[in-house]
């Protein structure tokens, strides 16, 4: 009974860091593409303002 019970807290363990990692690729998927838009908005603005300068 001891060895089912330790299996099924090693499968408990691994669901849970599972889960963590998912959180982790979810959160750095979304900051990434935030930096992209503001990136994306940065060179708009920069070329607009070079063109004028022209």
């Amino acid at each position: 009974m001891r060895r089912a019970q330790s299996a099924i807290e090693y499968l408990f363990m691994l669901a849970a860091a599972l889960i963590l990692v998912a959180v982790v690729v979810r959160v750095i998927g979304d900051s990434l593409n935030q930096i992209n838009d503001v990136i994306t908005q940065y060179t708009e603005v920069m070329r607009e303002k070079l063109i004028q300068n022209l």
